[in-house]
């Protein structure tokens, strides 16, 4: 495959709002050992991104500047080691950076394929959300069938990615939403109970709902005072995982239930741990996730693409939060 020596990115000129998103001209980028090269057809739009725009998120030490973690496209060059994949397989690839852009390069084991009959958008969206979701709601979280599972904000990425998982596995699903209408896509999704945090108490309602045992697990992306109004609904032997603060991750907790009801608290972030790490994940999701999205038992829900000049517009819709689910840029057939 010949190859460009160069390529558009979109890179951040500068920290601050979606403006700051600016298109520019990168060198091709070569893999490293163990690496691949994608010719990238599409990018999935994520809350990283948008911090690390706005100075909040830097990426780690060796990643690319550019924003983006996660795409899906064409395998256009191999690193040195790497047997798996070849010149012209479809994949998608969790990133640490990078994806705003025609090429990338991505660890080959954090590459998975393109699940049968998946547009290259909807293979895009899958890899930062389901590797988050697998690792802190199934790893971290050890949620098994039959348990009560709660995931606040329901209508984001994370959340459309959660409720189906979780109902797929046998769980009980409960979630926030902030309106009518992204309740009913919550339902839409699998969950049991969507809770109008602006209309109702979700303590309240799980309460009710549980007949006060409470949920198993939850996946908490609000911190701040969520955070002990959740632990008051958790069950015997919870599990309360954080992966984000819309919030703020400070809070004061009477830690008195956490001793009485012998619950675990725990959380993670992705973008930084190690390559095995990632590819343990990627073995688990392509056994066990992969053959769900292929029969459209679970699949992703895009809100919007938007072609990758308009990245900033992406992001400008991103941080209105009326998405119901994930953004894509399309960057080629």
């Amino acid at each position: 495959m010949a190859l460009p020596n160069t390529m558009t990115a979109i890179a951040i000129a500068q920290p601050g709002g979606p403006e700051a998103l600016q298109p520019t001209t990168r060198d091709v980028p070569v893999p490293k050992a163990g690496e691949v090269l994608i010719e990238v057809c599409a990018a999935g739009v994520n809350r990283p991104d948008v911090l690390q725009r706005m100075g909040k998120y830097d990426p780690p030490p060796g990643a690319s500047d550019l924003p983006g973690l996660e795409v899906a496209g064409r395998i256009a060059g191999l690193g040195e080691g790497v047997s798996r994949w070849k010149i012209g397989d479809t994949v998608c690839a969790l990133l640490a950076g990078g994806g705003y852009a025609e090429y990338c390069t991505a660890p080959a084991e954090q590459c998975l394929p393109v699940p049968k009959g998946f547009s290259f958008v909807e293979a895009a969206v899958l890899p930062e959300t389901f590797f988050t979701v697998w690792s802190n709601v199934f790893d971290r979280g050890r949620l098994q069938k039959g348990e009560t599972f709660l995931v606040h904000g329901g209508s984001s990425g994370i959340g459309t990615t959660a409720i189906p998982l979780a109902k797929a596995f046998g769980a009980r699903v409960f979630t926030t939403a902030g309106s009518a209408e992204k309740c009913q896509a919550c339902v839409d999704l699998g969950a049991d109970r969507a809770i109008n945090y602006r209309e109702e108490d979700f303590v309240e309602v799980i309460k009710t709902e549980t007949g006060g045992r409470g949920v198993d697990v939850v996946l908490d992306m609000v911190g701040g005072d969520y955070i002990p109004r959740t632990i008051s609904v958790m069950a015997v032997e919870g599990r309360h995982v954080s992966i984000a603060f819309l919030q703020s991750p400070k809070v004061t907790l009477n830690f008195f239930p956490v001793m009485t009801k012998r619950l675990t608290l725990t959380g993670s972030t992705l973008r930084a741990r190690p390559v095995a790490d990632k590819a343990a994940i990627a073995k688990a999701l392509e056994e066990k996730v992969w053959p769900l999205l292929e029969n459209r038992s679970v699949e992703p829900r895009v809100h919007s693409v938007f072609p990758l000049a308009q990245a900033a517009e992406s992001h400008a819709l991103m941080e209105t939060s009326q998405h119901i689910g994930k953004i894509a840029l399309a960057v080629r057939d």
